[in-house]
């Protein structure tokens, strides 16, 4: 056995007679010898079915290969591991820093025909796995394997599940539990290291094993990144400093809630007053129908054809002034997709500006009883006429912020203009289509002042996209789709170096006989008055939901929690601010703050808000009290009062005043003090 050490700080590669391991600043990340080898190579051919975003993905794979016999090669500053299985299979491990002095493991096959690479990394039994971007149904996520790319989240996401079952037989769109718009390479180990992969190919994260972790990747070549730290804290400001963050939000965010309005200017104008005569804290109105609708069997659909439709809005080009001097931004909607009986893909078609199809055509996508050209945004030209786009009709129009939608219907089998295979860019699409936005707002001044927010994105996102949304959960009360959901959602987002996170209110999703209740709209109301942004949604089938204006009550409530939120601005901006500085994500896993805390690794539906505020979202109907969990510290229930220092403790929670406790000691309590007079 022989240790070999050189000038990358914290690296040590022992070797001994059939193999060898390699440590990192005393953590082990790769153990390899011919009995248990760390590497296998083959050949597959993507199988990849797509059908309205959800997708269909198999691998006929013809080889899997361990080569079992690896040898050594030190260099100057790192090593050269050879894998070999005979004379006709190897592959190459470079093992580097990268130049901010992160360890750079670099895989590539050897042999031509090759390309899938499986790569275990070492793991300890005990370690707790977060990240791998927005996982709705898991949190931690040790035991499972995660395959990569997104897509539609799926309708249910539980395969034991009458709601997925109905959607899967419908249109395959039920999805499971890996399922999410918002995949990525990227995982925070308990050891306190991140390991990231710089490929944007279909990946399978398998957790399952006790002693590795077992990365796939449908590709040649691999590129993984690894820092450490000595704390969850320190690691998230170093992942973040190698992804980008995001800046602070527009000041407006904080001054109470945005509406999802459909219908037209008049409309608009009418739930306006009448929310605001109810006491109710409005921000702006985000009308995703300001472009016209589509009526389709799914519900209401937005006409996807990116300028403002003046016979449903009349005079909208004088009312957003007024409204903005009264304090109300006007939002909108936009995706990369061009309706294909409409004119602006007509324009793009002219230009020359859409994906392809395998003969040379334009490539239209079925998006649910229409089709609409895909907008190639690789195209230097076309992506630069797309932000021009954004530009003219939107920026230059008044609006002071939109939904980026989609970006994960990229076909596989559609042809770009950089050559590069639309497989392979898949997971890379909705980053891209977050810098166009990003750079639109750049380019005209707008940064800090425009907020678009997203449900598609992956590595790059953190950069580029101002602020994400859950995407599209049932209306209903559901682990796996609903309300719950979204909790997980946002931790897994926020260890992954995404730390602004937001949802529906009430979500979105109305298929198969459901329905929004009151009690859904309003208990989703109080979580997300502890959320950076509060925002309603209509639903695709509106007439079938609770709405935010449906009786006085309601509206009673939503005056009362946006005052909450209101007051709470100073202490949110604060958090969005250490965010943008340091990558601590606004709602954080408990055990950032409590790493001592055996508990607080497995609590998924609980979390912080900002440092100094804990937050239990009641998510199941007909409670009036709520059992949840608190580290040991100096709690204070935010509406009583009532002191408490730890452990599981039950409580009341009425409609209005969620499970939130502050700590005792915070520089904000006399803030928070505040919030038992509302």
């Amino acid at each position: 056995m022989k240790s070999h050490h050189n000038d990358i700080n914290g690296l040590e590669l022992t070797t001994f007679n059939d193999g060898f391991t390699l440590s990192y600043h005393s953590r082990l990340i790769l153990r390899h010898d011919s009995k248990a080898p760390c590497l296998w190579v083959g050949a597959g051919e993507a199988d990849i079915e797509m059908f309205r975003g959800n997708f269909s993905i198999k691998d006929k794979l013809n080889e899997k290969v361990a080569l079992s016999q690896a040898t050594v090669v030190a260099r100057p500053k790192g090593f050269d591991v050879h894998f070999t299985r005979g004379e006709a299979i190897s592959a190459t491990l470079t093992i580097s820093e990268d130049v901010d002095h992160r360890l750079m493991l670099t895989l590539k096959n050897d042999t031509p025909c090759h390309n899938r690479i499986w790569l275990r990394l070492a793991a300890q039994p005990e370690d707790h796995i977060y990240g791998c971007g927005e996982q709705f149904s898991y949190f931690d996520l040790r035991g499972l394997p995660f395959p990569l790319w997104t897509s539609e989240q799926g309708v249910g996401r539980n395969k034991k599940t009458h709601i997925t079952w109905l959607a899967d037989c419908k249109e395959n769109a039920g999805g499971d539990y890996y399922w999410t718009f918002f995949p990525q390479p990227t995982f925070v180990s308990t050891q306190k290291y991140y390991c990231h992969v710089d490929n944007s190919c279909y990946m399978n994260f398998d957790f399952s094993a006790p002693h590795f972790h077992e990365l796939a990747f449908w590709e040649d070549n691999a590129t993984l990144r690894f820092e450490c730290a000595p704390t969850y804290v320190e690691l998230l400001e170093k992942l973040t400093g190698l992804l980008g963050r995001q800046p602070t939000l527009p000041d407006w965010v904080y001054d109470g809630i945005t509406l999802g309005i459909q219908g037209g200017t008049e409309i608009c104008q009418q739930k306006i007053d009448t929310l605001r005569r109810g006491g109710v804290k409005v921000n702006g109105i985000w009308a995703q129908d300001w472009s016209g609708i589509r009526m389709t069997s799914f519900g209401k659909r937005v006409m996807w054809n990116w300028k403002w439709n003046s016979e449903l809005y009349p005079q909208l080009d004088e009312r957003i002034p007024q409204w903005k001097r009264e304090g109300i931004q006007f939002l909108t909607y936009i995706n990369p997709y061009v309706a294909s009986d409409r004119d602006l893909c007509a324009e793009a078609a002219k230009r020359g500006y859409l994906t392809k199809d395998l003969n040379g055509k334009d490539y239209h996508v079925e998006f649910g009883e229409f089709y609409a050209g895909v907008i190639d945004l690789t195209n230097p030209d076309a992506y630069d006429w797309y932000k021009g786009v954004i530009k003219q009709n939107l920026i230059a129009f008044g609006c002071s912020g939109w939904m980026a939608d989609f970006g994960e219907y990229l076909p596989t089998d559609t042809v770009l203009h950089n050559g590069v295979s639309a497989e392979i860019m898949h997971n890379a699409w909705p980053a891209l289509w977050a810098k166009c936005n990003y750079e639109a707002l750049e380019e005209t001044g707008k940064l800090g002042e425009i907020l678009f927010f997203m449900r598609a994105g992956y590595t790059g996102s953190q950069k580029y996209a101002l602020m994400m949304w859950a995407g599209d959960q049932n209306v209903d009360w559901s682990l796996d789709d609903g309300l719950a959901s979204v909790i997980p959602a946002a931790l897994s987002m926020g260890m992954s170096g995404h730390g602004l996170h937001h949802s529906d209110i009430g979500g979105y999703t109305t298929l198969f006989d459901m329905k929004r209740s009151k009690e859904l709209l309003l208990r989703w109301c109080d979580f997300n008055a502890f959320t950076p942004m509060m925002r309603t949604h209509e639903g695709n089938r509106p007439g079938d939901n609770w709405q935010f204006d449906s009786d006085a009550e309601t509206i009673a409530h939503l005056a009362r929690m946006t005052t909450v939120f209101t007051t709470l601005k100073p202490y949110i901006k604060d958090a969005v601010a250490q965010n943008a500085a340091s990558g601590l994500p606004v709602m954080r896993p408990l055990f950032l703050h409590y790493e001592a805390d055996a508990r607080a690794y497995t609590l998924k539906y609980q979390y912080l808000f900002g440092r100094d505020v804990l937050v239990a979202p009641v998510y199941e109907e007909g409670r009036s009290e709520w059992t949840l969990y608190l580290p040991q510290d100096h709690w204070i229930n935010i509406w009583t009062g009532e002191p408490h220092h730890g452990g599981d403790v039950t409580v009341a929670a009425p409609l209005g005043k969620p499970p939130v406790f502050y700590r005792a000691n915070s520089e904000w309590a006399s803030l928070f003090q505040t919030l038992k007079t509302i």
